[in-house]
């Protein structure tokens, strides 16, 4: 397990675009048949993906955890973005469908990962947190998500927020979990952008074409920068970096928060015209 440590905003603002990807851009976690994993020092968050193919990957402990096991002092957010698969905790298997989404709470020792088809192989991707407490395994359809629609075709930001693990949703400890999917001529996300210093968020953009892009722009609102970001890119957003981008396509990301608070609309937001 690799550890990612950030920069504050003091560092931010000398970085060049090598040590901006390195500080902020997990660029390598998919790798069919392994299951990768990055621990974060921003909110001791814990990102990886697990790409099963013929064989079922267990979610394994690391020395850097100082735990028995995975969850022992954890939750964690699990989104298929691939084939259909299965999740088994604790000898339970839940079927995930492409962009359906499993909420592990802590205390579940046992956790596997496996593909239904070899040649059409789910995707797992994994967003973690510390957890003071347990709540249950739940396990949300992307029907049953809460839909939200948002922004419009003239300003290019046509999209539909899917919220699985909120304060109305599946229960967590500190984990929020959702997807947003752009509608077909749509670019934007998270324009106009914002901050919230009580959490930090974490993106991982997928459905994202080969030859495609997403420009994720970050840091304060007066001094920006931004990011090129591929298919499973996954960008870290501290509490007082924006978190917006825009493709040369239509795309996809899953959006997950951990920090103070579990309250989705806790943010403070970044007026269009003061950006710099």
């Amino acid at each position: 397990m690799k550890t990612v440590l950030t920069a504050d905003p003091v560092r931010y603002p000398r970085m060049t675009t090598a040590e901006l990807r390195e500080a902020f851009l997990l660029h390598e976690l998919y790798e069919p048949g392994k299951l990768k994993l990055n621990y974060v020092d921003l909110d001791r968050a814990v990102v990886g993906i697990a790409a099963p193919l013929a064989d079922a990957l267990v979610l394994p402990t690391h020395p850097e955890l100082r735990a028995k096991y995975f969850t022992e002092r954890r939750e964690v957010g699990v989104l298929n973005i691939g084939g259909a698969g299965t999740v088994n905790v604790g000898g339970k298997n839940y079927e995930l469908r492409n962009v359906d989404v499993l909420y592990i709470g802590r205390g579940n020792e046992e956790i596997s990962f496996a593909s239904a088809d070899k040649n059409a192989p789910a995707v797992f991707y994994l967003l973690s947190y510390p957890a003071h407490t347990s709540c249950p395994v739940a396990l949300v359809r992307k029907e049953d998500a809460l839909p939200t629609e948002l922004g419009s075709v003239e300003t290019c930001n046509k999209r539909t927020i899917y919220k699985y693990i909120h304060l109305d949703g599946a229960r967590s400890c500190q984990l929020v979990m959702g997807v947003t999917h752009l509608h077909a001529g749509s670019n934007w996300n998270t324009m106009p952008p914002h901050t919230h210093m009580r959490r930090s968020e974490i993106y991982l953009y997928f459905n994202v074409r080969a030859d495609a892009r997403v420009i994720h722009l970050m840091g304060p609102p007066e001094e920006t920068r931004h990011l090129v970001m591929a298919d499973k890119d996954v960008v870290l957003s501290p509490g007082w970096s924006i978190h917006a981008g825009v493709g040369t396509r239509a795309y996809s990301f899953c959006w997950g928060m951990g920090g103070e608070n579990q309250d989705y609309a806790d943010m403070d937001a970044a007026p269009v015209e003061a950006l710099r």
